[in-house]
């Protein structure tokens, strides 16, 4: 098991590029089903979620590759972005 404070000290690297994301901000959990559906990394140009007007990238649960030890590794082709997301569940 992992503590969410420990999940949120590790880097996310997408496995197809190489990018470096970020490191996780915070999670979307479905309380219904009682699972992470979700893990939020600040856009770019942010310092601790904070001072930019870039969207945040969400990565959906099914994405990740693999957990270790100092990082989060990702299947990525395009990074979601937490704006464009929340529009698409309001039309819904």
């Amino acid at each position: 098991m992992v503590k969410i404070s420990e999940f949120q000290t590790k880097e996310v690297v997408n496995i197809l590029d190489g990018k470096r994301l970020g490191q996780i901000s915070d999670l979307e959990i479905d309380l219904r089903q009682g699972r992470v559906e979700a893990i939020i990394i600040p856009g770019p140009g942010k310092f601790l979620g904070l001072f930019s007007s870039g969207n945040d990238y969400v990565i959906p649960w099914r994405n990740i590759v693999k957990i270790g030890k100092d990082v989060v590794l990702v299947r990525l082709e395009e990074a979601l972005r937490l704006e464009a997301k929340q529009e698409d569940d309001y039309r819904a």
